[in-house]
């Protein structure tokens, strides 16, 4: 390209195009050699930059022109000059990281695409899609640095109000895919089928949170801070309270103080839950209490009972856990049970808890309550497993995913119903 240029040209305007590039002897060179070419137009269709990528082991892999006169890449999508008539026509537009997503998506016939060009979307950028659509399905890449991005993404999004969807595609084998991967591999139906099922942002972000973990309330009060900030961007206050109630929901915000300083929190605006996971009062349900009771004082059948429920691990995710973990393991030593030193391995608030329900009034204890509690648990265990596994259901996975989680289904619907 330099051979062709330089005759017509001055040098300084070369290098300000971008097309050209000196090297650190003041030499000029080609700046995209050994690449691909991608032409980036405008939305009226005029070439105002290039992105190139390696053809060998060059670095960087993907390389843009610099910001020139014409072209500032916040206030370019790649694509749009094609897929604008598209989203017109099918009110949304699917946003995707890089150049060769943006083309395998339009070449499957799927015209309504459009790239960021990298991982950061700006809000000039936002401004530009907001001309022609007000929905979004935000397809960008699987790994680590894709979904920050994503998350970066939904909140510039949602501050402009846009209705806004998240595929997050399967792997394919042992890979993570991208959309040009996963079309290449399963084809463009596949494709097709998850972005008619792609969730909404909300749904996508509450799985994200769930991996922080949510059994204690340390943990809980995290994937709510992990939220919050998203919530906080919804304008309508409507919408914001439907998506509060929503999460206290799927993160099983049970606790009053909790759920009670979340719901404000929302109305509000606010970003972060300044409540202190210590200061959340322990919910621990009356066959919670019961069973506590008596593993405490059921010498006659105290052994017996822990055997099944450590078997069972019936008590694993209850906010009361580990005080059930520690009673299991005196109770299986054979041992007489002393208060004070079950306590010492407790931390504070659990210890306040279990001297709480040791207090508490309560009759005889007998192996049919125990049965009863023991069969309550199992009921509960069983309809928190089912929601996990429709959830996963709705996540559309591959088909033999999805064959084992609709018979995992229908076994614990028979176990819900035998317990009924």
């Amino acid at each position: 390209m330099l051979r062709q240029l330089k005759p017509k040209y001055n040098e300084n305007l070369l290098v300000e195009s971008g097309l050209v590039s000196r090297d650190q002897g003041g030499r000029l060179f080609d700046r995209f050699r050994r690449r691909i070419t991608f032409p980036i137009s405008n939305e009226s269709g005029k070439i105002v930059a290039f992105g190139a990528r390696a053809l060998g082991d060059d670095m960087p892999k993907y390389l843009n022109s610099p910001e020139t006169p014409i072209y500032s890449k916040s206030n370019v999508l790649y694509h749009m000059d094609r897929a604008k008539e598209g989203i017109r026509r099918d009110d949304f537009v699917i946003l995707v990281e890089g150049y060769m997503d943006a083309i395998a998506v339009a070449r499957a016939g799927i015209s309504n695409v459009v790239a960021s060009c990298g991982t950061s979307l700006a809000e000039t950028q936002i401004k530009l899609l907001g001309r022609f659509t007000k929905r979004v399905v935000v397809n960008y890449d699987p790994d680590a640095a894709g979904q920050s991005a994503t998350e970066r993404s939904l909140a510039l999004l949602l501050e402009q109000d846009f209705e806004v969807r998240v595929l997050a595609l399967p792997p394919v084998g042992d890979k993570k895919a991208d959309p040009d991967l996963f079309i290449r591999e399963k084809g463009v139906e596949e494709y097709t089928t998850l972005l008619k099922k792609a969730p909404p942002y909300l749904a996508y972000l509450i799985e994200r949170a769930k991996k922080l973990g949510v059994e204690t309330a340390e943990s809980k009060v995290k994937a709510v801070n992990f939220l919050l900030p998203y919530v906080q961007k919804i304008p309508n206050p409507m919408l914001r309270k439907e998506w509060a109630a929503e999460i206290a929901a799927r993160l099983r915000l049970e606790d009053p103080m909790l759920r009670a300083a979340f719901g404000k929190a929302a109305k509000e605006r606010r970003s972060e839950l300044k409540l202190q996971p210590e200061l959340v009062g322990r919910v621990a349900k009356p066959v919670e209490r019961r069973l506590i009771q008596m593993l405490a004082e059921a010498e006659g059948f105290r052994q017996e009972l822990a055997r099944q429920l450590q078997n069972a691990r019936l008590y694993h995710g209850l906010e009361t856990e580990k005080i059930f973990a520690a009673l299991v393991v005196a109770s299986l030593s054979g041992q007489p049970l002393q208060a004070t030193e079950l306590a010492a391995v407790l931390e504070e608030r659990d210890r306040r808890l279990l001297f709480e329900i040791l207090f508490e009034e309560a009759s005889e204890p007998t192996w049919e309550e125990a049965m009863s509690c023991v069969e309550a648990l199992q009921h509960r265990q069983a309809e928190r497993e089912l929601a996990d596994v429709q959830r996963s259901i709705e996540t559309n996975p591959p088909g033999s995913a999805l064959r084992g989680l609709l018979e995992k289904k229908q076994e614990l619907m028979r176990r819900l119903a035998a317990t009924r």
